[in-house]
């Protein structure tokens, strides 16, 4: 394995985050196998992807026949089963601990012991998970951010036994899928979600205390801290049940109030108000 580039992907969740990840790594060239556990998510995700590309060649901004070359490194994956010969299962299915749990037993009963496990989740520890795979030392993170595409971090996060051997691997495909690497620690929320979390609290709290509206607060961060987009504008982006369910398991690990999801945010979810994906979150979307 460590003599043999990484050339094949196994890619688990095709929503914002797997559909970007296989996009992704369809473009520089990896053959992808996309999987859902929603029939027909995964090719409704590839059909998105491809209009994305051709959009992007009609504009200029990607070489002609670009999409169709990407396209034909990319499948929907028949089963949860990966094919033989995959040598990396990326998994970015729901921020739950006992779906990532029951995925990952699955995939360590399914897989040969030569594939490399990684897990996008964002909050949960990678020990943890690694551990019901049944094989830690070939287990990492490999936190993703959104979207993919576009943004050049990787988070890389090594178990308690993950091996310096799977670190380097990994670290080296997240260079030839164009990211650059950053290594963390197994603590909760890593290092971009310790720091981005109380942000986004704070906003939330700013709001429901009435010190300022939505729009308000975001322009602040905006205008005066040049952010590309405001707290409760990024909150809606990565979806406010993410949200939620980060703060969750942040707070359980790290026992701080900093984390503790408020009361704001847990109304707006129970409301189905989840930001962007289904129209309204702190700011409409529906327009």
């Amino acid at each position: 394995m460590t003599e043999s580039r990484i050339t094949s992907l196994f890619v688990a969740g095709a929503g914002l985050m797997g559909s970007g990840i296989a996009q992704t790594a369809a473009q520089k060239g990896f053959q992808v196998q996309l999987y859902d556990a929603v029939p027909e998510a995964a090719e409704r995700a590839i059909g998105q992807i491809r209009e994305r590309l051709e959009r992007a060649e009609e504009l200029g901004k990607a070489a002609p026949g670009m999409a169709a070359s990407c396209l034909l490194r990319l499948h929907p994956a028949e089963t949860s089963i990966p094919e033989a010969g995959t040598q990396v299962v990326v998994e970015a299915i729901t921020e739950q601990l006992d779906l990532k749990l029951q995925f990952w037993t699955e995939m360590g009963r399914s897989c040969g012991p030569e594939v490399l496990f990684a897990s996008n989740t964002s909050s949960i520890p990678i020990t943890r998970l690694a551990a019901a795979s049944g094989r830690p030392e070939r287990f990492i993170g490999m936190h993703f951010y959104s979207p993919v595409p576009v943004m050049e971090l990787v988070e890389l996060v090594p178990g308690l036994l993950t091996s310096a051997d799977t670190f380097s691997i990994i670290e080296e495909l997240g260079r030839e899928l164009g990211k650059r690497p950053v290594r963390s620690a197994d603590a909760p929320g890593f290092i971009g979600n310790r720091i981005l979390i109380p942000f986004l609290n704070e906003a939330m709290r700013a709001l429901q205390e009435g010190v300022g509206s939505a729009e308000d607060i975001d322009q602040v961060a905006r205008l005066g801290f040049r952010h590309p987009m405001g707290p409760l504008e990024l909150a809606d982006f990565i979806g406010l049940d993410v949200v939620l369910g980060i703060c969750r398991v942040m707070h359980e690990g790290l026992h701080d109030s900093r984390y503790a999801p408020l009361p704001i945010l847990e109304r707006m979810v129970e409301a189905g108000r989840l930001g962007r994906k289904s129209g309204r979150g702190f700011h409409d979307y529906s327009r």
